[in-house]
């Protein structure tokens, strides 16, 4: 789902009343923090800010817009030196922001003679960087694509559509053609392909205050499950009241972990069942596509605004993955493992941009990262599969074309969306045959010049 799209539905989250429910205790924190700092702005009382400010950051694990929070609470107590300390903070995690547009008073940090490298390294982040090219165009602009799943036996390509409410099925040449259609007339968010069991999941949800699904509706969702071959519906699972069950991933087994982007819940539906499992203790605010960890034991969860926490089924635990170390792990939409990196989408980051962690042998630490899309007018990415040792994304989805509720922005009109391949593992890595031609040497080589690692 787009940034500007899901960050409306987090603050009306966070502004709703809190729901007497575990799943609602990370999203209760936050409402806490937010009410007191508002409550501290309101009456000047910076040092009160500042103190609320650091707890936050501490709860959303160093996310880069904690750290403009504290920056903004350094500024209202004086100390300009504080809050250029927090700007470049926020500056070495890749990200790039206007100041000005956090608050006016930020003109006074501006004028600082430490700003020039602030802004020229943020600047450079938002430097336009690719190192992808195009697979094929879907000719259906209408579509609103969100998710991508590849199914190696028929190699074709199965993407929901959002604005159309249905499964469509593509070849590597972008030809396509209906495979499903929702029950309820609700778009369609994510799917998963278990071509081993010859069935298809997916989910479809009736997002509040969105005009593409009924508005009696509104605040549903459920898990679908299609034969692969024939495009029947074979089961519907209802999800939660007020979830919206927008991402998911598959176990070796056959099960399906879905996350509910909107109450914050985690949940499984094993292979047979005709029931969704809470296995999450509600520490979640809004997460997005789990990736599986090797083990089958933990789940790497990505929530978009606390980062990436790692989930132990048995225990229902959570421990997060550091972002003190420069790394930007919020804003993620689509988030896939492979042979100890994670791919991550991030259209919640700014910019947006497509980045690889790489994990240390435990997989307990992100080492380096590497940046592979940013900034580009192709960039407004939602999910992907990896094939071979090729990614394959959604780029310009059509969610920047749309508002909060769904209608046309005034001057603007759906584009077709694309689908970008991007060599993400080469020699030693996963090379196996992928549905298109792999990139020759040459382009391997001004990838290597054009991508961005830092550790």
């Amino acid at each position: 789902m787009n940034m500007g799209v899901l960050v409306a539905l987090l603050i009306s989250l966070v502004a709703a009343p809190a729901a007497k429910q575990a799943e609602s205790s990370a999203t209760e924190r936050l409402q806490t923090f937010q009410a007191q700092l508002q409550k501290s702005s309101a009456a000047h009382d910076w040092r009160s800010n500042l103190a609320t400010a650091k707890e936050m950051e501490l709860f959303l694990n160093q996310s880069p817009d904690s750290i403009l929070e504290v920056a903004q609470a350094e500024l209202g107590i004086g100390d300009l030196g504080a809050a250029l300390y927090e700007l470049n903070r926020y500056a070495d995690m890749g990200q790039s922001i206007d100041v000005q547009t956090i608050s006016p008073d930020f003109s006074r940090v501006e004028k600082s003679s430490g700003f020039a490298k602030v802004q020229l390294a943020m600047e450079k982040n938002r430097s336009p960087l690719s190192t992808g090219s195009i697979a094929f165009s879907l000719p259906d602009s209408g579509l609103l694509a969100e998710d991508i799943d590849y199914d190696p036996r028929s190699q074709r390509f199965l993407i929901t559509s959002v604005r159309e409410k249905k499964i469509v099925s593509a070849d590597a040449h972008g030809n396509i053609r209906e495979f499903a259609r929702t029950p309820d007339n609700w778009p369609m968010l994510a799917i998963k392909v278990d071509a081993v069991r010859g069935v298809v999941w997916a989910t479809e949800v009736a997002m509040q205050g969105f005009r593409f699904s009924p508005q009696a509706d509104w605040g549903r969702s459920a898990v679908l499950c299609y034969d692969l071959k024939s495009g029947k519906l074979l089961r519907r699972i209802e999800g939660p009241h007020r979830s919206g069950l927008g991402d998911m991933a598959l176990t070796q087994h056959g099960d399906v972990i879905v996350s509910d982007g909107d109450s914050g819940g985690v949940y499984r539906v094993a292979v047979n069942s005709k029931t969704l499992e809470r296995i999450d203790a509600g520490d979640f605010i809004s997460p997005q596509t789990p990736a599986l960890y090797p083990d089958g034991k933990q789940i790497f969860v990505p929530d978009y605004v606390r980062g990436i926490g790692v989930l132990e089924i048995a225990t229902k635990q959570v421990r997060w993955l550091s972002m003190e170390r420069k790394f930007a792990l919020t804003g993620i939409d689509g988030l896939y493992f492979s042979h100890g990196r994670l791919i991550a989408v991030q259209n919640g980051t700014s910019p947006e941009r497509i980045a690889i962690f790489t994990l240390d042998a435990s997989h307990t630490r992100i080492e380096s990262e590497r940046i592979i899309e940013r900034s580009m007018d192709t960039l407004d990415p939602t999910h992907g599969v990896i094939i071979g040792g090729n990614f394959y994304y959604i780029a310009n989805s059509g969610w920047n074309a749309i508002d909060d509720h769904g209608n046309i922005k005034p001057g603007t009109k759906p584009s077709q969306s694309r689908i970008i391949r991007v060599t993400i593992f080469r020699s030693g890595g996963l090379r196996t045959r992928s549905p298109a031609t792999e990139m020759n040497g040459k382009h391997e080589k001004e990838l290597a010049a054009n991508e961005t690692i830092r550790k």
